[in-house]
């Protein structure tokens, strides 16, 4: 797990994001253990209400769960949801401006897709 302390990006949103990086890297499996809030704010040194609010994000999320005394898991269907919400994000954040940007420049899906298919 990286954070960066002085990035622009709130630690407890680099902790969360950091998290599902490593579910959907493999690191972290379903219905498997991930760190603790004291294990990530020693490593880190930093607040554990702050390692717990990125957390509480997850398991709003349906991302992550408590089990009372033992610690947080991974959700069982947690990749999917990760990546269904990635693709969305995706789509929202790179697709959308793409094609406002090819319609202004009058470029055709067409040649989009030979443009990314010069890539591969």
């Amino acid at each position: 797990m990286i954070l960066e302390l002085t990035n622009d990006t709130p630690i407890y949103a680099q902790i969360a994001q950091a998290i599902e990086d490593n579910i959907l890297k493999g690191i972290f499996k379903e219905e498997g253990v991930i760190p603790s809030t004291t294990e990530i704010s020693v490593k880190f040194k930093i607040n554990p209400a702050t390692v717990a609010k990125g957390f509480n994000l997850l398991v709003d999320e349906g991302v992550i769960y408590k089990k009372r005394g033992v610690g947080m898991f991974v959700s069982t269907g947690s990749k999917n949801l990760l990546m269904e919400k990635r693709k969305d994000s995706f789509y929202k954040k790179y697709i959308v401006s793409l094609i406002e940007e090819a319609k202004r420049l009058d470029i055709s899906t067409v040649d989009i897709i030979n443009m990314i298919k010069k890539e591969d």
